[in-house]
């Protein structure tokens, strides 16, 4: 069992930053992809960013089109810890944002749907104010 801890949540302020932390605990998270998803009220939820496990040093990342360009996705498997670093928030990024991990996933594929992964973080709720 892997148990995810998401953290760094809270107010931001739109043109702001946060960067969101997924701890993990139980096992070591170096072979699994691992990502974040987002649910805002009234919304399903969807995609924000996957980044892939590797034996070496380069990860591959994707990101939805919504996030690209100012959010970065990185994971410290030394730490076993994901992070999510939000730049230039928007009104529109105020949602509940989970981490998850996909155990079965090839090396340098990044898990892009939530069927895909199978361990889920509680979440931690963003909030950006305009």
């Amino acid at each position: 069992q892997v148990q995810l801890v998401e953290s760094g949540g809270g107010l931001g302020q739109a043109g702001g930053s946060l960067r969101l932390s997924c701890a993990a605990s139980g096992r070591t998270i170096s072979r699994y992809a691992m990502g974040w998803f987002r649910q805002a009220p009234g919304k399903e939820r969807e995609f924000v960013a996957g980044i892939s496990w590797n034996t070496g040093s380069t990860y591959f990342a994707d990101y939805a089109d919504s996030v690209t360009g100012r959010s970065t996705i990185s994971r410290d498997n030394a730490k076993n810890t994901v992070y999510l670093q939000m730049n230039s928030l928007k009104s529109e990024d105020t949602a509940v944002y989970t981490c998850a991990a996909a155990t079965d996933v090839r090396r340098t594929v990044v898990a892009t749907t939530m069927t895909e992964y199978n361990y889920w973080g509680q979440g931690t709720q963003v909030t950006v104010a305009s």
